[in-house]
């Protein structure tokens, strides 16, 4: 089937020509933590933040990805896997598109990340750890979800009965619980800003 499938990369505008245009360097920015860390309300804060700056972004949330193009996928090993090497897919492309691309996923294992990594480009991919602790995340939650995980009514639930690993090389770390939401931001801005502008 391989045989029959052409490319056509070489003949098509290429990443530095969309960059060119809008001014800005395509990147991933990518969240990690448990649920209730803080990951979407940080990645919508920063999202608004560089849009001010006149830089184009797209959010990648878990529960909108999975309400989509992942409707099928369920959250075994394997499923959590696909989930995000599809994620990664996607975000390629934006990211080849010059787009500023800010993802937030649980994405649990060293290994998945640096899938996710691999398929995206390790020199594009900026890892962000929401190190928000587990007591915290259950104070936050407004779905409920980790008491229904404790009960074991949610299996292979992160954090509770399925394990989440410290990122092993975060390009930076932010625990929500430390410092107001507007200290995050200005935070990873500072961080982020040097490599997309």
């Amino acid at each position: 089937m391989a045989e029959n499938i052409y490319p056509i990369f070489d003949r098509m505008l290429q990443r530095e020509d969309r960059e060119s245009l809008l001014k800005q360097r395509g990147t991933m920015i990518w969240f990690t933590g448990l649920s209730g860390s803080g990951k979407s309300t940080l990645a919508i804060a920063l999202e608004r933040e560089l849009y001010k700056r006149g830089i184009l972004c797209r959010i990648l949330d878990g529960d909108n990805i999975r309400s989509g193009i992942n409707n099928n996928l369920g959250f075994s090993e394997a499923d959590r896997t696909e989930n995000i090497r599809r994620i990664a897919e996607i975000s390629k492309l934006f990211v080849d598109c010059g787009i500023v691309t800010i993802a937030a996923f649980i994405s649990p294992t060293n290994a998945i990340r640096a899938m996710a990594a691999g398929i995206i480009g390790a020199e594009d991919f900026l890892e962000v750890y929401v190190s928000t602790p587990i007591e915290e995340c259950e104070k936050r939650d407004v779905k409920g979800l980790y008491a229904k995980a404790r009960r074991g009514e949610i299996k292979e639930f992160t954090g509770i009965s399925s394990p989440f690993e410290v990122p092993e090389g975060a390009f930076i770390s932010i625990d929500t619980s430390k410092q107001p939401l507007e200290a995050s931001v200005k935070t990873l801005l500072e961080a982020i800003l040097p490599h997309i502008q």
